[in-house]
């Protein structure tokens, strides 16, 4: 399994509010004007005259520390609250935790503050429109979400959630600010949008009859990443894109990036599209360029009406068909460790006497006493699903009978290797979604598309001062 599939399967944090639940509202950020600091020359304290001299400052001064971390200092208005950099450089740092990524070139990290403030500008804005119907998300519902996502997800209690936030730049606030956004934007859907979406029941047929028809034709797992563009910023817009690709070649999590910067509303889920037949994608370019994609692979940035699109195939099956990679089996590792100092020379001469002592066992029960003979160990797993394991050795399993081994795999560090068959659980057919699924998934998608451009309206009419 590839690093990027790994990662892809683990949530991380931006991700993991959407699978919990979201929540509502973090504090609104500090940085107000306020009145001017009363020891300022020609000022007033108690109403009396103030002088700077009264401090008896010197001339040569040395700072002593650096500027105060919690310095606020507003980055943008909208709609009169304001976004801080402080806000911004909090966001970030969860960014950079869920990608397990300590240090960023400084040209990627002005791109990733950019649009973090853009996010931070349309979570803001969608919070207003929860508060502006007057549905707006209370503290302590955010706090319920934040609770569930400190203990469910992280494991750890509150008092150690708010110190594992601030050991990586972040903090409460701005965890509970994301949950806020979220919950709110749900909320808004909810009221404005989802009772509008109509699908009837012949559509539903239509396409629960299409789906019989193509039973045992492919089925893909898609992800996908939007960037919109217009004429006027499209080069700009494909730079972009062509960063976040470079970065997710070099293992940055696709979920994450997804949900910083997709303009699609599967952001909320990592990009995530499901399960899904290829018209569903309804760009012939698009379905062209995955049908050919393996397991595993990116492709992008793909120029697309309004924008680009980034897309990555997490998998792909047979509809209504059973997955052989969905067996579970009973396997046995055969192992043999080098010691140290060992040369290359003796290692190859022990993994050929290896090789051909465990040729020569003939089924699960002869393993441990033909192994114990040359020093080698076994390990035995009765539960191994056949997804579980490293892609390579995926297709040797599934051709294997019971009480074969794979070939020998491993290394002068790790030792010499085999796993051998002990027995198997085929999977059961999938039946595949049924009418009322598909039904959900329908009013999803058209959902999912008013939610754009009811954002995009919010955008519009938004009165936003950058500093």
């Amino acid at each position: 399994m590839s690093g990027l599939v790994k990662k892809f399967m683990m949530a991380g944090t931006a991700v993991l509010l959407a699978s919990l639940g979201t929540g509502s509202a973090i504090a609104q950020a500090e940085g107000q004007s306020g009145a001017p600091d009363a020891a300022q020359a020609g000022g007033k304290a108690n109403g009396e005259a103030v002088s700077a001299d009264t401090f008896n400052i010197p001339d040569n001064i040395v700072i002593l520390s650096s500027a105060n971390p919690d310095m606020r200092r507003a980055t943008a208005r909208v709609n009169g609250t304001i976004i801080t950099g402080t806000d911004v450089e909090q966001r970030v740092a969860l960014i950079l935790a869920a990608n397990e990524t300590q240090k960023v070139p400084e040209e990627e990290m002005k791109r990733l503050r950019l649009q973090v403030l853009r996010n931070l500008i349309d979570e803001t804005l969608q919070i207003q429109e929860a508060e502006a119907l007057k549905i707006p998300v209370t503290a302590d519902e955010v706090d319920a979400t934040y609770q569930r996502l400190a203990g469910q997800r992280f494991k750890r209690s509150s008092g150690d959630m708010q110190g594992y936030l601030k050991s990586i730049g972040s903090s409460v606030a701005s965890l509970k600010r994301q949950i806020e956004g979220e919950m709110a934007w749900e909320r808004v859907l909810r009221r404005n949008v989802a009772p509008f979406i109509n699908v009837s029941a012949s559509e539903v047929n239509e396409l629960y009859q299409r789906m019989q028809a193509a039973r045992g034709k492919a089925e893909y797992r898609i992800a996908e990443i939007y960037l919109s563009a217009t004429d006027a910023n499209r080069e700009q817009v494909k730079a972009n894109g062509d960063k976040i690709v470079e970065q997710l070649r070099q293992g940055g999590s696709f979920i994450a990036y997804a949900r910083q910067f997709s303009e699609a509303s599967t952001a909320a889920v990592g990009g995530d599209l499901g399960w899904i037949k290829l018209e569903q994608l309804q760009n012939p370019q698009l379905e062209t360029i995955a049908q050919g994609l393996s397991a595993g692979q990116l492709v992008g940035p793909v120029q697309i009406p309004g924008g680009y699109s980034i897309l990555y195939l997490v998998d792909k099956r047979q509809v209504g068909m059973a997955d052989p990679r969905d067996a579970v089996m009973s396997l046995k590792q055969i192992s043999l460790d080098f010691p140290a100092g060992t040369k290359p020379d003796q290692a190859r001469a022990r993994a050929a006497q290896f090789s051909k002592v465990v040729e020569g066992i003939h089924g699960c029960g002869e393993a441990e006493a033909a192994s114990a003979s040359i020093g080698a160990t076994v390990v035995q797993n009765d539960q191994v699903p056949v997804r579980s394991l490293p892609e390579a050795l995926q297709p040797l399993l599934l051709n294997l009978n019971v009480g074969q081994v794979t070939p020998p795999f491993g290394s002068l560090e790790e030792g010499v290797r085999v796993l051998m068959l002990c027995g198997r659980d085929d999977p059961q057919e999938a039946a595949g979604p049924d009418p009322q699924q598909l039904q959900s998934q329908i009013e999803e998608e058209r959902v999912n598309k008013r939610a754009q451009r009811y954002l995009r309206d919010l955008r519009r009419d938004a009165v936003i001062e950058y500093n």
